[in-house]
């Protein structure tokens, strides 16, 4: 018995001192100035440009560590990735209601960001760890609670937008920066840097990020039990059913979502070693599709939902995918890559005008839920479209192999395949996909509202529920909406 006590209060001094380290005596949160928005868009910037700089040496490393079935292996890391951080977001969030916002920035970014400096030191235990990091590569998830928590609901759209916007700007320079330094001074200049960069975004949490959710709102003790239905990654996928409409919108998210959770994670690879982009040209891809990005889903987004309606900008947005998506496939030109990824660009504006006819049509006490599901499914396509892209490739025996360095001055990459007739397999699988999530799109009614038990909606009781209602952002049920993603 005094063995058990003398653990209790070892463990009530662990929590007292994690607690100090977040909150300041009094409860005056430590940072700068008060919780802001900008606060968030630091965080993401640093962190997705450290990422951002490794694009060419990821990509090299990657071709030398898997020589064979180098597709298939890229797939399954981030396929293992993404469904492991569908898993555990839903823990992740619940956990950030208890224990406040700060310290679960602190571990999303640490963990997210371990992986870095052993690209150089290992290359092996760097993919291991990648894969395994997704337990906590939940950033977005937590960012936009700390965003739900420090705004208005008329403010929301606007700081995710801003946040958003972040992170396609963070991807817009960094890989042409990554590239230039990897190829003047070597890949371990860029490792150097990106690791550096990793670490002053761990500092900037510690010093100068504030805590957004003021400890009154949370339950009263740091050990306040958690439910399985809040850690429930599955939990609001089971809700899909209850209402026609959220079954139709979430259908066309899975659909149109699979194929480019799939295409991101192998399309700068495909690029590269494929199509024969150079490390520059793949930097510039990147900044002119990020760049155009940007501009689809703020100016052209606008004019489109006032121009031609909600639903008809849906649509409009899955057919500009289909067409990029097939032109990825049949296309074996760079001009034809740089063609479609100008459609590409315009393709984003879906997943934006998706959350607005949510939005729109749900009850402000049912919107959590129904981006919730929209967030699940989002997550599980996260886990899937990655594996299944590189099955694909596998499938069609699109390989990769070296080729004699007496043929030119630099070692380069040659594809090796069955068929030549099809370049890029899996993108015509994910047109085909999207084709399908178009014609289920039809049947969306532009107005209509949606109908969810609100019941099935359980938050903690923390004394604050409405408060938690806005800030259910960094669960799975959260209100996290769809513009982090763009076609880039």
């Amino acid at each position: 018995m005094t063995g058990e006590k003398k653990k209790k209060k070892r463990l009530n001094r662990s929590i007292l001192l994690a607690k100090k380290i977040i909150i300041k005596d009094g409860g005056t949160p430590q940072g700068i100035g008060e919780p802001s928005v900008y606060h968030a868009v630091v965080v993401i910037f640093l962190e997705f440009f450290a990422w951002g700089l490794l694009t060419t040496p990821m990509l090299t490393v990657l071709h030398q560590t898997f020589p064979q079935h180098t597709f298939l292996m890229n797939g399954l890391i981030h396929g293992v990735k993404g469904l492991l951080s569908f898993l555990s977001a839903p823990l992740i969030g619940a956990l950030s209601d208890v224990w406040g916002r700060k310290s679960f920035l602190l571990l999303t970014v640490f963990f997210t960001c371990a992986p870095i400096p052993l690209m150089k030191i290992s290359p092996w235990w760097y993919f291991a760890v990648i894969s395994m990091s997704g337990v906590f590569a939940v950033t977005f998830s937590v960012i936009f609670a700390y965003v739900a928590d420090i705004t208005q609901e008329h403010e929301r759209i606007t700081a995710y937008g801003l946040v958003s916007a972040t992170f396609a700007a963070s991807l817009v320079t960094s890989p042409a920066i990554g590239a230039y330094l990897s190829e003047t001074y070597g890949d371990t200049l860029v490792v150097i840097l990106a690791t550096a960069i990793a670490l002053l975004d761990i500092c900037f949490i510690l010093v100068a990020v504030p805590e957004s959710l003021p400890e009154k709102m949370r339950p009263a003790s740091w050990g306040a039990p958690i439910s399985w239905e809040q850690a429930d990654p599955f939990a609001s996928l089971r809700k899909v059913g209850q209402d026609s409409t959220v079954l139709l919108i979430c259908i066309t998210v899975f659909l149109s979502y699979l194929p480019e959770a799939g295409q991101y994670s192998s399309f700068f690879l495909y690029l590269r070693q494929v199509i024969r982009f150079t490390s520059e040209t793949v930097a510039a891809f990147i900044a002119v599709v990020g760049i155009l990005s940007i501009l689809a889903q703020t100016v052209v987004l606008g004019i489109l939902m006032r121009s031609i309606g909600n639903k008809n900008t849906i649509l409009l947005g899955l057919g500009f995918q289909i067409l990029q998506l097939a032109w990825y496939g049949f296309g074996s030109q760079p001009w034809m890559m740089w063609a479609a990824g100008a459609v590409a660009a315009m393709s984003s504006i879906t997943f934006p005008a998706i959350s607005a006819i949510v939005s729109r049509n749900a009850d402000p006490d049912q919107q959590g839920v129904v981006q919730g599901m929209i967030t699940g499914i989002r997550g599980l396509c996260n886990g899937l479209g990655p594996a299944l892209y590189g099955f694909v490739f596998y499938l069609f025996h699109v390989e990769l192999s070296e080729m004699d360095p007496a043929e030119g001055s630099k070692k380069s990459l040659c594809i090796t395949k069955h068929s030549a007739i099809i370049p890029g397999p899996p993108f015509l699988f994910g047109a085909c996909s999207v084709l399908l999530s178009l014609l289920v799109a039809l049947f969306i009614p532009e107005h209509n509202a949606l109908n969810l038990r609100p019941g099935s909606y359980k938050k903690h009781n923390n004394g604050a529920q409405s408060h938690l209602h806005s800030s259910q952002g960094g669960t799975c049920e959260g209100k996290e909406p769809l513009l982090e993603d763009s076609s880039v």
